[in-house]
C-alpha cells in the first residue's frame, strides 16, 4: 500500500533537469507541493500529462504550490523534454527509483511505472493521492485539492 492522505512525504534529494541537486527540504515548510510520478519522458501519455501541468502552471503558482515531476529518466532526457515542451516546473531524475519506492508508487499493469500524484500542504503532509493512468485528470484533481487548502 502506498502513502496515503495524512502521511508526511519522505525527505528526498535528486538532480533536476539542469543537473542541480533539488531537495524536498528546500520547499517543505514554505509552500505546498504537487509531486507527480510518471513513467517516461516524451511518450504520448506522459507528454499529455506534462503539458496539462504546463498549461495550468499559473493556476498552481496562484495557489502557492510548487509542481515537481519525477521519473527514472536521466537529467539529459528531462532537459530535452522540458525544453521541447517548454515545461516551467521542476523535473527530477530518480535513476534508481529510490524516491518512487519511498513513496510506494505501485506499477501499473505490473510492468509500467505508475502514474501517481501527491499534493501536500506546506509542511509536507499529504492532502491528496491520485493514481490513474488517465494522464489528463491529475492536474484538475491537484488543483481541487490545493483549493481546499485555501478555503
Amino acid at each position: 500500500m502506498g502513502l496515503k492522505v495524512g502521511d508526511f512525504i519522505p525527505d528526498f534529494s535528486l538532480n533536476d533537469q539542469f543537473g542541480n541537486v533539488f531537495s524536498s527540504s528546500q520547499i517543505k515548510g514554505v509552500k505546498p507541493m504537487v509531486i507527480y510520478f510518471y513513467p517516461k519522458d516524451d511518450t504520448p501519455g506522459c507528454t499529455k500529462e506534462a503539458c496539462t501541468f504546463r498549461d495550468r502552471y499559473e493556476d498552481f503558482k496562484e495557489l502557492g504550490a510548487e509542481v515537481i515531476g519525477i521519473s527514472s529518466d536521466s537529467e539529459e532526457s528531462h532537459s530535452e523534454f522540458s525544453e521541447k515542451y517548454k515545461l516551467p516546473f521542476i523535473l527530477l531524475a530518480d535513476r534508481n527509483n529510490a524516491v518512487r519506492k519511498a513513496f510506494k508508487v505501485r506499477k501499473s499493469l505490473l510492468i509500467i511505472p505508475g502514474r501517481e500524484t501527491y499534493v501536500t500542504d506546506k509542511n509536507g503532509k499529504i492532502i491528496m493521492v491520485f493514481n490513474s493512468m488517465d494522464a489528463t485528470r491529475h492536474t484538475d484533481e491537484a488543483i481541487e485539492a490545493l483549493q481546499s487548502l485555501n478555503q
